[in-house]
């Protein structure tokens, strides 16, 4: 049997008979120089941060071109570290999922220090201060979620643990950016000393989101004099700190019991998951795509390893927003949320899947292809067809990508104005191009008002993903009946023209008309989704 630690994995051949990858270099020296000097610290112990940047660290460890590994620090379920990370001994395997069929295991070994964020752990929280005062850290970097940033709740009040901290002071902070703000003050202290505050999280200008939270920390406590003169200059000055824009695109689904048998059969012992007390679902193992992307803004102010030869993209901030505009707008959330709703509607339990439905195929490359890039923002770094083919033939399609649509519906409410109001609004403004020639993308609008009636397309209901509006969308669609006369501008005017939803008003954008009518088509009885897609696309 094979265990994933320090002790089992003395044992190379039983792991590389079965097929893994272990880590090649001195863990032991690697550990040793890294906690002398290290040079990046990453918040946020998750699958995408285990799967992505630590695998990519690993490579440059591998390949002799890095002397030092990755700090990871968790910030929000310490229970992550605990349960998993130090009975392990930081190690994780990566699981790459190939839409060739193949399978790819990785012993990920660049982690060498995992510490819970918490100020009530003395231990962890003087290591980490401890960490920020040093001169050789070049960059910590976030995976927290968009929510992490937030220092409101949904009505806009401040957070409790927010409001206490900016009060109290950078000794014991509760809040997360709280805690991060007392460690980047801790490094002003050891001498102003420069860093870059990179979030990895995938939400638009991400950098700013972090700057905003840690800036407002710095601006209440200079003023209430819990924190020294010149913080708040620190903090905004980019040569000092850098709070770089960033896009991440990889799928990283929640393990997999498939997966888990997999390794299972190979030997490994240990791999059970945890659920948390906060309900956040982690294994010893992490499965993911292939395919990834990390497009960086280049504003290091204290230098920074060279991450080129691991696939990470450094360029100008203009850049980076024209790559997740292009990601975000038209060559992949755009078709993922079409999938999402029209899954859910067909009874699947797999994108994957649905890229076998010839209907569906034509209708994500129509909604891709012929309604998005005629206005995509190309970014010049990525060929932004060339993307889309990758997305539809190679990334969606892929058999091993445990993704459901159930999972991607979720928040489609709040994804509706991005990943299509963006283009509606490129028609509108365009000399050469109609809206009244777009057919796929009302007709995924339809098909989402459709699915907000939570009956599938064989007349079945079924649970709706958690979306923050559903309280006040769904009593406008509960009177309809499959099969039954109703006045749909009536039912959904109220929905149609807001544009918060859709970035327009579908009234004043000319598309109405066209929603409602494909709304009346689908709930004309049971396979009337399926027979209007068939008609349409």
């Amino acid at each position: 049997m094979m265990q994933l630690s320090e002790a089992g994995l003395k044992d190379r051949t039983a792991w590389t008979s079965h097929g893994y990858r272990l880590p090649d270099f001195d863990r032991q020296a690697v550990m040793d120089a890294t906690k002398e000097n290290p040079f990046w610290i990453h918040f946020g112990a998750g699958n995408i941060f285990r799967a992505f940047q630590a695998n990519a660290v690993q490579t440059l460890l591998n390949q002799g071109s890095l002397d030092r590994g990755l700090i990871v620090a968790e910030g929000y379920d310490y229970e992550i570290i605990e349960k998993m990370n130090h009975p392990h001994d930081d190690y994780s395997i990566l699981v790459t999922l190939k839409a060739d069929g193949s399978v790819e295991k990785t012993v990920v070994g660049s982690v060498v220090e995992s510490l819970a964020l918490d100020s009530e752990n003395a231990r962890d929280f003087v290591r980490l201060k401890e960490i920020f005062q040093k001169d050789s850290l070049q960059m910590a970097t976030f995976t927290i979620t968009e929510k992490g940033y937030s220092l409101v709740n949904g009505s806009g009040e401040m957070l409790p643990a927010v409001s206490s901290d900016m009060k109290n002071g950078p000794e014991k902070p509760e809040s997360y950016i709280g805690k991060v703000a007392a460690l980047v003050y801790a490094r002003f202290l050891a001498g102003e000393k420069p860093i870059a505050m990179v979030s990895m999280d995938n939400c638009s200008h991400n950098g700013d989101k972090l700057f905003d939270a840690v800036t407002a920390f710095a601006n209440a406590w200079e003023k209430n004099g819990a924190a020294r003169p010149g913080f708040l200059a620190y903090v905004t000055n980019p040569n000092r700190v850098s709070f770089p824009w960033t896009m991440i695109d990889k799928i990283t689904p929640r393990p997999d019991a498939s997966v888990e048998e997999i390794l299972k059969q190979d030997g490994v012992e240990g791999l059970t998951p945890v659920v948390t007390g906060k309900h956040t679902y982690v294994a010893p193992f992490v499965n993911a795509e292939e395919c990834e992307y990390l497009v960086i803004e280049d504003a290091f102010p204290n230098g920074r390893p060279e991450l080129e030869s691991c696939g990470f993209i450094f360029t100008d901030k203009e850049t980076v927003d024209r790559v997740e505009k292009m990601k975000v707008c038209t060559c992949l959330n755009p078709l993922h949320t079409t999938l999402a709703v029209f899954g859910c509607l067909l009874g699947y339990d797999l994108i994957s899947k649905e890229m076998k439905d010839p209907c569906l195929k034509r209708l994500v490359e129509t909604v891709g292809y012929r309604e998005g890039l005629p206005v995509v923002t190309d970014p010049g770094i990525l060929n932004p067809k060339e993307f889309i083919d990758t997305v539809v033939n190679v990334r969606i399609p892929n058999p091993f990508m445990p993704d459901t649509p159930q999972r991607i519906a979720t928040d489609t409410s709040q994804k509706l104005a991005i990943r299509f109001g963006e283009t509606v609004k490129a028609y509108l403004r365009s000399p050469t191009l109609r809206v009244s020639d777009l057919t796929a993308i009302p007709l995924v609008f339809a098909g989402w008002l459709r699915y907000l009636m939570a009956v599938d397309d064989n007349g079945t209901p079924f649970s709706l993903s958690p979306d923050p509006l559903l309280e006040s969308l769904r009593p406008h669609v509960e009177g309809i009946r499959l099969g039954e006369t109703v006045d749909i501008h009536a039912h959904l005017r109220p929905i149609l023209e807001n544009e918060a939803v859709f970035g327009v008003s579908l009234y004043e954008a000319g598309l109405a008309d066209a929603v409602c009518r494909y709304f009346g088509e689908m709930i004309a009885g049971a396979g009337a989704v399926r027979k209007t897609l068939e008609r349409t696309i």
